[in-house]
């Protein structure tokens, strides 16, 4: 077998804009996406670099993953990690998988993050979605990295399934239904007064640090609930609602109850009480253009400078299904741009990794500016009737996009008026 080769700081800057060469960051996305698991000075990644952790490695379709990264045999491969081992049977992974060009690169802690001139780059609002580690800590007593508060809520969401929760959960997490923030004769959230009154009856306030996760757990479309088993979506459905009512600090666990789980902390399956409080303490909406509805989607829709994203699957995109056993009528919003979840309306492949944390952002981007979803304009994202459309549009915030929104009323509304015009089959503008 070809030698792995151990490669420079100066090196790598030479390598910096080859197009054939792939650096590749096998460290946990938490530390990808920013934060400073070890000693490094700056947090986030070599700029360019692609995330593939070595907890992936025992993934058995582990090689199908970097394919669909785009990391090909011709490539000329560099790895960098925490671990000088990690690295090295991560390399052997590749040279057993037919790749011939493969280097190591051991001094990103002690060099390159701490030189200033080499440049990184991070997710824009990684503090925002946290590792279970950061989470064991704050249950733990201790302080736990970019965190000053003392008052703190971990909530369990999910969707009429408290057997969710109580088969297992994060300790000390309560749980909320998704049916406290958003109303079922529409999907969308509830009024404000309901947000107050729901919000206060779990002891959140506008203060409070909320941590929110879900547990995924695969989703059957023959079932009279299907969104029972995905949870997570729901966890981040709740935390833009939150956001909108004007909780200053929301965050969610990547990978949801999964990555706890991988993590192997203590799971308990006790009934935590709920600790009201007696006022949210400020006026809800705080952060009311969070949410579009459909006067203002028709705008975004007639306006050169927005986009209405559908974050939907293509057999709904098209009209095949309508995606819901509750939605009789099947198409699309005419003008929409389609942004591609995954397979059906309970999975977001195409906006996740394998282990269910979020997929990287400069995948995701790439992706949408294919289609003309780019930073500049104001993008407002829809689904069925918002659980897709909240992930996609906590994506792009998490990548610090200055104007996002979540159409609230998605396809559910707006083809409940036979007013609205909608489409079917493929369109025109689409290959």
């Amino acid at each position: 077998m070809k030698e792995i080769s151990i490669i420079s700081t100066t090196e790598i800057v030479d390598l910096l804009n080859n197009k054939d060469v792939k650096i590749i960051d096998i460290r946990p996305v938490d530390a990808y996406n920013g934060w400073k698991l070890k000693s490094e000075k700056r947090g986030g990644h070599i700029k360019g670099a692609k995330s593939l952790p070595f907890k992936w490695t025992k993934y058995m379709d582990w090689i199908e993953i970097v394919r669909a990264k785009k990391i090909l045999t011709e490539n000329k491969i560099i790895i960098y990690s925490y671990s000088k081992q990690e690295s090295l049977q991560t390399a052997n992974l590749f040279l057993k998988a037919g790749y011939k060009n493969v280097s190591v690169y051991n001094n990103f802690v002690n060099e390159w993050s701490y030189n200033e001139k080499l440049p990184m780059e991070h997710l824009a609002r990684y503090k925002q979605l946290v590792s279970a580690d950061w989470v064991n800590k704050l249950i733990s007593g201790e302080k736990p990295d970019e965190y000053d508060n003392d008052n703190y809520v971990i909530v369990h969401s999910h969707y009429r399934n408290r057997k969710a929760y109580l088969s297992g959960h994060i300790p000390g997490a309560i749980d909320m239904d998704t049916l406290a923030l958003e109303a079922p004769e529409t999907w969308n959230r509830r009024s404000p007064d309901e947000l107050k009154k729901a919000l206060e009856q779990h002891g959140i306030t506008s203060d409070t640090t909320v941590i929110m996760y879900g547990k995924f757990m695969t989703p059957n479309n023959d079932d009279d609930f299907p969104g029972s088993a995905a949870g997570h979506i729901g966890a981040i459905r709740n935390t833009m609602i939150m956001m909108y009512a004007g909780i200053k600090d929301v965050r969610v666990l990547n990978g949801g109850f999964q990555s706890w789980k991988d993590a192997g902390f203590e799971i308990r399956t006790d009934d935590v009480p709920k600790i009201p409080v007696t006022d949210f303490g400020i006026k809800i909406p705080a952060n009311p253009e969070i949410i579009v509805d459909i006067p203002q989607a028709k705008e975004i829709l007639k306006s050169k400078d927005a986009e209405l994203v559908s974050v939907r699957s293509w057999p709904e995109f098209i009209g095949d299904v309508s995606g819901y056993n509750y939605i009789e009528k099947k198409g699309r919003i005419p003008g929409a741009v389609f942004g591609n979840c995954g397979t059906d309306a309970y999975h977001m492949e195409n906006y996740r990794n394998v282990d269910h944390t979020i997929r990287e952002a400069q995948e995701v981007a790439a992706i949408w500016k294919e289609v003309g979803i780019t930073p500049e304009k104001h993008l407002a994202f829809y689904c069925g009737t918002g659980w897709r459309g909240s992930e996609a549009f906590f994506n792009a915030w998490l990548m610090g996009w200055p104007r996002v929104s979540v159409f609230d009323g998605g396809w559910f509304e707006w083809s409940n008026d036979p007013k609205n015009p909608y489409e079917t089959g493929i369109p025109a503008n689409v290959k």
